[in-house]
């Protein structure tokens, strides 16, 4: 899935001069936490509830400590009182923004919500605002695709997990006679040597599509020592 097939389309935006009073109201009214602001067709900068929240008016902007007003320039001193006291949207909006184009995929937005700590993303398309994608529409997504995961058949179900099981450094070597499936139904079977493993193992079954439930026969045996490892009892089967 791309950016054009989750994001919100139909964006409210504002301009450089439209007051902060109203800003406030498009997000309250709209129940958005940013608003983009445009400027003769192009994206000039976004106003998000982050960019508000350090007001003069509120009593929460931030105050000329001693070190606070040692550690920066005159310059970034007088762009933070424009931030806190300014009236318009341009003279709080976070510019330049971060974007994406339409054709990215999900995976590098969710990398950039995480690794910029931001809630929504403009979506451009040769430079014009084709919409946002937002938390919300990353969520929106995971719960359709969970929602509807494909029919697969029993003997795909079943190399499927096999397949991540033998992927993952604590999947051990899997056997057929460990992953039994029926009608979607997935019984595992076999001894683990934790509780997180035994849990590890029902995740992968419970995530792969197609799976209708999961049936956990799985027995959690400690060895007495390490190096009894390899006398392990021949694993449960049906």
């Amino acid at each position: 899935m791309l950016a054009i097939d989750i994001m919100t389309p139909g964006v409210i935006i504002a301009t450089p001069d439209t007051p902060i009073a109203e800003v406030i109201r498009l997000m309250l009214s709209h129940h958005v936490s940013a608003i983009p602001i445009v400027e003769r067709d192009t994206l000039a900068g976004i106003v998000s509830e982050g960019d508000l929240i350090r007001r003069a008016e509120l009593g929460t902007e931030s105050g000329p400590s001693y070190w606070h007003v040692l550690t920066r320039s005159a310059a970034h001193l007088a762009a933070e009182y424009v931030h806190t006291h300014g009236r318009t949207a341009k003279a709080v909006m976070t510019a330049p923004v971060i974007t994406v184009a339409d054709s990215a995929p999900l995976a590098e937005i969710a990398d950039l919500l995480d690794t910029k700590h931001i809630k929504s993303v403009p979506v451009l398309r040769e430079g014009k605002l084709l919409g946002i994608v937002s938390r919300a529409d990353l969520l929106r997504a995971l719960a359709a695709r969970i929602a509807r995961p494909g029919a697969v058949d029993d003997r795909r179900i079943r190399e499927a997990v096999l397949a991540e099981l033998s992927a993952q450094p604590w999947g051990g070597r899997p056997t057929e006679g460990n992953v039994i499936v029926q009608d979607g139904v997935v019984h595992l079977w076999g001894y683990v040597d934790s509780a997180s493993a035994r849990q590890a193992r029902v995740v992968v079954a419970e995530s792969t599509a197609g799976v209708r439930r999961v049936e956990d026969h799985m027995e959690i045996w400690t060895p007495p020592d390490p190096l009894d490892r390899p006398n392990w009892p021949t694993p449960l089967v049906p």
